[in-house]
This record gives C-alpha cells, sequence and structure tokens, in this order.
C-alpha cells in the first residue's frame, strides 16, 4: 500500500479471510500517523528521517514491531523522500538505537534514466553498513534490481495497473 488512509480502510477486513497477509507500506509516512502504521503494517519502506525514527519507537513500545527499511533519496531528486546518502550512516545509527527492526534500505531511482548504476549504489551502501535487505525496483526495473541483489520489489502497477 501507497497510503495509510487507504490501507485503513480496506486492510483490516481483509485480514480476517487472510491472517498470513504481510502488509507492506511503500509510500510516504508522516510522523502523526506512525501508531497507526506499526499497528496495521507488517513492513515500513519509508523510513527517512529522525522524527520519523522516535516517533516508530514510541509507536513500537505497544508491542508490534514492523520490519522498517530505510529510504535513500538515491538519485538526490529534491521532490522524493528518502535521507541523503551523505546522512545514511547517521540515520542508521538513530534506527539502531531506537531499536527499530532493521530490515534493509529502499530506495526509487530517477525516473527515465537508466536504474542499474542506482540498484548498484543502493547495494554497496547495504554493505558498507551492514544491512541486508534491499527493497529497489518496481513495475518497469524489478528485474534488473533481482540481479542486483533486491530481497524486496514493489510491483503494484504491473499487477493492479495505473493508479
Amino acid at each position: 500500500e501507497n497510503r495509510v488512509q487507504e490501507a485503513q480502510a480496506k486492510w483490516p477486513a481483509l485480514r480476517e479471510g487472510y491472517p498470513d497477509v504481510r502488509l507492506h507500506l511503500v509510500g510516504q509516512l508522516q510522523s502523526n500517523k506512525a501508531a497507526v502504521a506499526v499497528a496495521l503494517f507488517d513492513a515500513i519502506h519509508s523510513v527517512d528521517r529522525p522524527s520519523l525514527v522516535a516517533a516508530l519507537a514510541r509507536a513500537m513500545e505497544s508491542g508490534r514491531r514492523p520490519d522498517c527499511f530505510v529510504q535513500v533519496n538515491i538519485g538526490d531528486e529534491p521532490q522524493k523522500g528518502g535521507c541523503a546518502v551523505a546522512d545514511l550512516p547517521a540515520l542508521l545509527a538513530e534506527v539502531r538505537a531506537a531499536g527499530l527492526p532493521l530490515a534493509g534500505l529502499m530506495a526509487v531511482p530517477p525516473a527515465d534514466t537508466e536504474a542499474a548504476p542506482f540498484f548498484a549504489l543502493l547495494a554497496k551502501l547495504a554493505a558498507d553498513n551492514g544491512v541486508t535487505g534491499l527493497s529497489m525496483g518496481m513495475s518497469g526495473d524489478y528485474e534488473t534490481a533481482v540481479m542486483l541483489g533486491a530481497s524486496h520489489v514493489r510491483v503494484g502497477t504491473a499487477l493492479f495497473g495505473a493508479r
């Protein structure tokens, strides 16, 4: 799911019939929605700033502990979420100090450009920082992402069509 509100409206009822389904939030998360996200999702792919780390840590005091992927703004694009590459070690230290379940790194490369160099950079950043999971690749480039080590891909458009 891309949006907390949309997931909140449909997933509680769907989960009753499918209790083993794992729900991932792949869209941006506002700090004020951290508690709802922790209660609803099994993984959050958009941890990108210290204030969100703090909000998630508080929300996880409830006992639910979804996997967390730190989002990196791999293309240094001002319109996209994610921490700057230079800020990644500090943000990872905050995630670890807060006790969040760190599952990996996530990135969305710039549109209309070859994704492979960006996926390779994310894999290197993960290795350099002792992180194993890689959430990278979408409907148009998931094959390249898998070849470069993706553990998670986001293929909603391929499955459900354009929004």
